[in-house]
């Protein structure tokens, strides 16, 4: 063991556990006691997870959010997951909000908010995996399965990176197991053929990315465009759905003729469902990860309300929201 972790095993060994380092900035979610506490100095994680033959895994969270409380309980309990991230990745934990100061790869100081948004963390938990240089080579946003874990490790530990981006590889990846049928369920506000996406100024653009039997995506029309929070700003928007393997021609909002499996791939599709937004040809936001009805809602009048011109940070905004509605006397579970 190098000597300052020795140093730091024997400081946490002589604190008491109301003073744990992790509690300097505080999760809601209790942390696997097999992650890794350190200085955060991430030249010194990196260079010790090289000598271990591992990678660097950061996992960012905040309090309240029952997506990292999902990843904690389920996937990372999973012994199958836990033994594959402990020989894989030296994985450390930080808060979105946290102010404990980290020094980054390039020497930089600041606190773990700010790297948050150096690193343009806009979900939790966010999982990011470094190479051996520093360089982010995966990125998981939100709740992430046994199955989907597994598969990101697998890239991460057999450096895969110079073969196939993370991107393509994960797309593959369901995120649960899936549905019977196999078939992608219609809504009468879908877009139908031909799929112009470069038609003039009006309303912005959602396109949603969908599986054949992809539970998540089933999940997103039973529950979540059921719901009038819904369901009305939807109706402010044009959407259009496609299945990113399809090769059913378009034509892109910046006014390129292409197919749904180009463009996806153009794009960086890695998880199912995908909703990424559009205005005036340019993406403004996209939701990659596992989403509740709440979240949903929260991410479509971010975009419709153009909140997002003055509120780069969608957690931001989802705790304003919530807040405002408590205030109103309405019940928010984030969860709902």
């Amino acid at each position: 063991m190098p000597w300052h972790r020795l140093l730091l095993a024997l400081a946490i060994a002589l604190t008491a556990p109301a003073t744990l380092a992790q509690n300097a900035s505080p999760h809601a979610i209790d942390i696997p006691k097999w992650f890794t506490e350190t200085f955060l100095d991430f030249r010194e994680d990196i260079a010790d997870a090289r000598r271990d033959g591992k990678r660097l895994m950061i996992y960012f969270g905040q309090d309240g959010c029952p997506y990292c409380k999902l990843l904690m309980q389920s996937t990372f309990t999973e012994t199958r997951v836990v033994d594959r991230t402990r020989s894989t990745v030296v994985p450390i934990a930080l808060n979105l909000w946290g102010d404990r100061e980290v020094t980054w790869t390039d020497g930089r100081r600041m606190s773990e908010k700010e790297l948050g948004r150096l690193l343009a963390v806009q979900f939790t938990p966010t999982l990011l995996f470094f190479d051996e240089k520093g360089k982010v080579i995966g990125r998981l946003n939100g709740y992430q399965s046994p199955q989907r874990m597994e598969a990101a490790l697998d890239y991460v530990a057999k450096r895969m990176e110079g073969k196939q981006p993370f991107d393509a590889h994960m797309l593959g990846v369901a995120h649960a197991p899936p549905v019977k049928g196999g078939a992608l369920i219609d809504e009468p506000f879908f877009m139908k053929p031909p799929y112009d996406l470069a038609r003039g100024p009006g309303k912005p653009l959602l396109v949603i990315f969908e599986r054949p039997g992809c539970a998540s995506c089933e999940e997103l029309h039973r529950e979540g465009f059921k719901r009038r929070d819904v369901t009305e700003p939807l109706a402010r928007l044009t959407v259009a759905r496609f299945d990113p393997a399809s090769h059913v021609e378009l034509t892109t909002p910046a006014g390129k003729r292409s197919t749904a499996s180009a463009w996806a791939r153009e794009l960086g599709i890695a998880y199912a469902p995908t909703l990424v937004f559009f205005e005036r040809g340019a993406e403004v936001f996209r939701v990659e990860a596992y989403v509740r009805p709440f979240h949903l809602a929260s991410a479509l009048d971010y975009v419709t309300s153009g909140a997002y011109r003055k509120e780069p940070n969608f957690q931001r905004y989802v705790q304003a929201r919530a807040d405002a509605q408590r205030e109103q006397g309405k019940a928010v579970d984030l969860w709902k």
